[in-house]
């Protein structure tokens, strides 16, 4: 990562510059505009200068610049400051203000005339509720008092979704709505975890008795747990996060931990008031407290900590693998994606010919660079553009400028347009911008990707029933690429077909989504047009090839983002499933489906499961939908049996809770009503 060989790259990796910068004590609101000059352009600011590591010495890769904000809108203690959208947090912000967008698109108080910048009381408040209650106190009571199930929290008020409980029926019930009331896939969700607040009741006596015998080392372990629990305010986190944040907070549970043991002394204490016996108090308050938490949190969270048969990242990370041809490239998306697959490589072996592609950090210098190098038993990759033309911020971003693209009237090659122009220095090739500097541009939206008919039918990329197109067009829709984008297209453009490209989603990003085809988990870039599965392919690998993570093996827990994954291999079959029974091939469709039930014990994978957004039941209804396809009629029955009771359960728990608890699951409860109501046997999709 960030490939450290040098002082300077080191220092980014240290920084994490790669995950941008966030105001901690000081700074601007969501809604702060941004600074600009009279003619409008944003003023930037100067934060040093940029080096790169050349062939012989550091070279000045040009200024580092940041955005300025309007005074008015710096203040102390931002807490809201995120205006970016592409998570949804600015939104998440005026949600939680309970301000809307109006026509133009801003946001505005129920009264318009209001001002729309967050208050400092706003901002305690989101403060106070959202980042210490929401993502620090529920954390900390999950570990000391008990966790409603696994399934993310994905708002504030959802009293479904991964909240602390006590077990204490009255106490719960009060707080988060009839608990007794709740689908069976979420009590009997392995992460139900009932710890009657006892570990945090010890704890808080520990607590008590440290400072009654020794307040300077009680004062030492405060500090400890205070300051561990400081980068709430550091952190600074926007809502809504996409994954729950507990891993960042452990330090101050292992200081909590501190005074969980010495409330053992505090028992023991209490008990020599009766007992005589110094021994007997020991060993009284030993087994009573042994009892009370270590054993009790055993048995509750054992099953849902339980690491020994789960072996679904490497799994997964072979399915993806062996979805694709020999000497292949496949893209990925994301770290969580990527990592599975390198391991899977580098430790176990595991089709050493496929140069796995992490689309994320292709937005890098260094990554680009390493793809110029052989890597195990995949050959280097041809990115197009030299190291010195992608250096520094040079095309991080490259815009559209329409200029003639000699000898191509319409549609000009993919190779030539990134070569010779998006590559080129030439200033007549190039967009001047207002302060007289030039940026490098594409010519053209409309592109082709050449295609060697007698290639790809030699070389496996086209079946022999396929009508293979001529070229790839690409109209690309936006008015700018950004250097990963630019990577991709560079990659497909110089493979030539000759190596398989492979995606490990149908949504590339780059405008090719026309053009794949799945093998297995993964999608190929073919030239066929709406070819939407290989059936020659996906009957081979998905039958003797594919492995499940030990879901076929009994008492496996797999977590809401193990249960994702599955879901993608279970949605795999199932659209693989529906596209060979369409074709007529319905014994070749149940056989695919078969094996995925039989490889999903029920128990460790139900079809019927509570999840954000009804997911879950989403693909349970896919399957359903190829299994009535395929004439697999047992197989439907057991889904649609499944499905309609979590539905129905479902249903029941949304009319049991009071009115404001109902509300904050009325999304859930609409999604789940649109199921049911539509749910006859045969129509069910």
């Amino acid at each position: 990562m960030f490939n450290v060989d040098n002082p300077v790259s080191l220092v980014g990796y240290l920084s994490r510059e790669q995950y941008g910068d966030w105001p901690i004590l000081y700074g601007q609101d969501f809604t702060a505009d941004i600074k600009r000059d009279g003619q409008g352009r944003p003023e930037m600011v100067e934060d040093g200068t940029m080096y790169i590591k050349g062939k012989d010495n550091y070279i000045d890769a040009g200024v580092k610049q940041s955005y300025q904000y309007n005074s008015e809108d710096m203040h102390f203690l931002p807490r809201m400051w995120d205006a970016s959208n592409d998570q949804v947090h600015a939104d998440y912000y005026a949600s939680w203000m309970g301000m809307r967008k109006d026509e133009q698109g801003n946001y505005v108080r129920p009264d318009p005339a209001d001002d729309p910048r967050p208050t400092m009381a706003e901002n305690i408040g989101f403060f106070a509720t959202y980042q210490v209650n929401w993502m620090y106190w529920r954390y900390f009571m999950w570990n000391f008092a008990g966790k409603q199930n696994d399934i993310q929290g994905v708002h504030m008020g959802n009293v479904r979704d991964g909240n602390w409980i006590t077990g204490i029926s009255f106490f719960d019930n009060l707080r988060l709505g009839n608990q007794g009331m709740l689908p069976d896939s979420l009590k009997d969700n392995k992460a139900n975890n009932k710890l009657y607040a006892l570990p945090f009741i010890l704890g808080i006596l520990g607590l008590v008795y440290h400072a009654s015998k020794n307040k300077r080392d009680a004062l030492v372990v405060g500090l400890l747990f205070s300051l561990c629990f400081a980068i709430v305010l550091y952190l600074n986190q926007a809502g809504n996060q996409p994954r729950e944040r507990d891993y960042a907070y452990v330090g101050s549970f292992y200081a909590f931990a501190i005074w969980i043991g010495l409330g053992v002394l505090y028992v023991k204490d209490l008990i020599n008031r009766f007992i005589k016996s110094s021994m007997g108090a020991n060993i009284i308050a030993a087994v009573l407290c042994m009892l009370a938490v270590p054993i009790l949190m055993a048995s509750q969270e054992w099953d849902d900590h339980d690491r020994s048969k789960k072996v679904l990242a490497r799994d997964l990370a072979i399915d993806y693998l062996e979805s694709c041809a020999p000497n292949a490239i496949v893209i990925s998306y994301g770290d969580n994606d990527t990592y599975p697959l390198w391991y899977a490589q580098e430790v176990e072996g595991i089709r050493k010919d496929i140069r796995v592609i992490n689309s994320s950090l292709l937005g890098t210098d260094w990554y680009i660079n390493q793809l110029r190098y052989k890597v195990n038993n995949s050959n280097l990759i041809d990115p197009i553009l030299t190291a010195e033309q992608i250096a520094g911020p040079k095309r991080d971003v490259t815009y559209f400028s329409q200029k003639p693209v000699a000898g191509q009237p319409e549609y000009a090659d993919l190779y030539t347009v990134i070569k010779d122009y998006i590559g080129s220095d030439d200033p007549s090739r190039m967009l001047q911008g207002n302060d007289g500097s030039f940026i490098n541009t594409f010519p053209t939206k409309k592109v082709r990707i050449p295609v060697d008919i007698n290639l790809v039918k030699q070389n496996g990329t086209v079946n022999a029933s396929d009508s293979v197109l001529m070229k790839l067009i690409l109209k690309y829709p936006v008015i700018f690429l950004v250097k990963n984008e630019l990577a991709i297209l560079s990659i497909i453009a110089s493979s030539k077909w000759q190596r398989p490209i492979y995606f490990t989603s149908p949504r590339t990003g780059v405008g090719l989504d026309a053009y794949l085809r799945q093998d297995g988990l993964t999608y190929r870039l073919v030239p066929v047009k709406g070819s939407d599965v290989n059936h020659e392919r996906v009957a081979d690998v998905m039958m003797n090839k594919f492995v499940f993570g030990n879901a076929n093996v009994p008492g496996v827990y797999f977590d809401e983002e193990n249960r994702r994954h599955l879901n993608s291999i279970r949605q795999a079959y199932a659209t693989a499933a529906i596209s060979l029974a369409v074709s007529g091939k319905k014994e070749q469709a149940q056989k695919l489906l078969n094996r995925c039930d039989t490889m999903m014990l029920e128990q460790n994978f139900p079809y019927g499961m509570v999840s954000r957004s009804q997911q879950h039941n989403y693909t349970s209804m896919i399957m359903l939908q190829a299994a009535y396809i395929s004439d697999n009629t047992k197989l439907a029955e057991k889904v649609a049996k499944s499905v309609k009771k979590d539905l129905e359960q479902q249903l029941a728990y949304y009319a049991a809770l009071d009115d404001n608890k109902r509300d904050n699951l009325a999304g859930e409860e609409a999604e789940a009503l649109k199921f049911l109501k539509n749910f006859k046997y045969g129509a069910a999709v």
